[in-house]
């Protein structure tokens, strides 16, 4: 079932999950109009790649939205003084940002509101994510609600749905569908604390889960600066 060119918020953080959920929305017939959020994060380059990305996967409109989380820290992604942990943790580790896709999707939420777009898409998962609580498909279903209660289109009976179609897979299997597509994960990247050359830690959490999301697709991560 394709959109026919209706209109879709999708957010694009140029990490490898936003860059296959654009394709997924743009292989579906949406019209994609990619956001970007500069929220203080710890560093720029991802939100030079998600230029990238949204420039190559087809977005009809590109806006990066700058908003300063970084005032309130709180999270090794938007403190300096805070290291971005190297170590596995049972807890929600420190690279959560509160409430950072609340934040993103209220955002999100405005645009679609004044681009008559009836879908947003983010790039959330809960089968490899990180223990972030915004990540979950009950979030996804509250947010959704809350949507249509607090907005004009909503009361009025044009309903936005929040798409997540990665929530249910694993990284391999978002990897697997981003190459069926044709997404260029050499442009990506997903490490919480690259150099300025592009050159990832590979010890993050996020860098260990790339990289076992490519291992087992069987798949050779184009992204790695040698």
């Amino acid at each position: 079932m394709t959109a026919h060119n209706e209109r879709a918020v999708v957010l694009v953080s140029g990490g490898l999950d936003s860059a296959t959920v654009l394709a997924m929305a743009t292989g579906q017939g949406y019209q994609c109009y990619a956001l970007s959020i500069d929220y203080g994060q710890r560093h720029r380059l991802e939100l030079d790649r998600a230029r990238q990305v949204a420039r190559t996967g087809g977005a009809v409109d590109h806006r990066v939205i700058k908003i300063d989380l970084a005032a309130f820290g709180g999270s090794a992604l938007t403190d300096q003084a805070i290291e971005v942990p190297t170590t596995e943790s049972n807890d929600i580790p420190i690279t959560y940002v509160p409430a950072r896709n609340t934040v993103f999707l209220s955002i999100a939420l405005g645009w679609a509101e004044v681009l008559q777009a009836r879908a947003i898409f983010i790039g959330a998962n809960a089968v490899d994510y990180s223990g972030y609580p915004d990540c979950r498909p009950e979030y996804i279903e509250a947010f959704q609600q809350l949507a249509n209660l607090a907005t004009k289109a909503g009361i009025e009976g044009d309903v936005i749905t929040v798409q997540a179609p990665l929530i249910n897979m694993t990284k391999a299997e978002i990897i697997s569908t981003g190459v069926r597509l044709g997404v260029d994960f050499g442009l990506t990247i997903s490490c919480y604390n690259p150099e300025a050359n592009g050159r990832v830690c590979g010890v993050c959490d996020s860098c260990r889960i790339r990289a076992a999301g490519f291992s087992d697709a069987g798949i050779e991560d184009p992204a790695i600066v040698s």
